[in-house]
């Protein structure tokens, strides 16, 4: 008997370290937020678990303000690295914060560090056995009078697909997906998406908000909803875990 229950020991101490992990690395918009039950405001990554089964692990290190170089100056990327085993899959999407001009720590230039630092984050998870995804970063809600979604990213989702392209890594266009979602609630509609409260409308926000980049929980789910029906579509082993 007790050789019977050391044996399932062992298989259920394999079967689950057999199970691969979904890791996400990137910004605040991918972020998982405290206080989830009273924050309005969702990362779309923190809502992904529910789209898939129990076959894979989710691990999201998105953090709020980082930047391709600040994720890996801060250590942030190590704490993956050391864990990503054959048969994971990293999503990468950085952009937001690598703009900042005003901020040394995490500003890269487009098509130097920005793409190299992109490159690294590739062949430090092919390395490992693991599967490489990038995104684009999702578009921030910016119409101009005329009700045009004006890009605010410039060349960095660019870089993005020259990344994809060159190195043959699987890719979803977040930013085609997001402005496509921004245009068709349109110019006013589409602050549901995001986070837009009067004053003491919203507890968590007394004084009220009004933020064009980060999520409401709508927004969370329906971009979430849009990463996983093409990442189900990329036919790369992840189709499988997907609900």
């Amino acid at each position: 008997m007790k050789k019977l229950t050391a044996l399932f020991l062992f298989l259920s101490v394999l079967t689950f370290a057999q199970k691969p992990t979904l890791f996400l690395i990137g910004d605040s918009t991918m972020a998982n937020k405290e206080n989830p039950d009273k924050n309005p405001e969702h990362g779309w990554g923190q809502v992904l678990p529910q789209f898939f089964t129990t076959g894979i692990e989710i691990q999201n290190h998105a953090m709020n303000g980082r930047s391709s170089k600040s994720f890996r100056t801060e250590g942030r990327w190590d704490k993956v690295e050391k864990q990503l085993k054959k048969g994971d899959f990293v999503i990468i999407q950085f952009g937001h914060n690598d703009q900042k001009l005003k901020d040394s720590t995490k500003f890269t230039n487009p098509y130097t560090q920005y793409r190299a630092n992109l490159e690294r984050y590739v062949n430090e998870t092919r390395a490992k056995g693991a599967t490489p995804i990038l995104m684009t970063s999702i578009v921030r809600r910016d119409f101009n009078e005329n009700g045009v979604l004006i890009d605010t990213h410039k060349e960095y989702p660019l870089v993005v697909r020259m990344v994809a392209n060159d190195m043959k890594v699987s890719f979803v266009d977040m930013q085609l997906l997001t402005e496509q979602l921004e245009i068709s609630y349109g110019p006013e509609n589409s602050k549901k998406l995001h986070l837009h409260y009067k004053e003491g409308e919203d507890p968590y926000y007394p004084k009220g908000k009004d933020d064009d980049t980060h999520l409401s929980t709508l927004g969370a789910e329906s971009i979430a909803k849009l990463a996983v029906k093409n990442l189900k579509s990329l036919k790369i082993g992840l189709e499988k875990y997907i609900k």
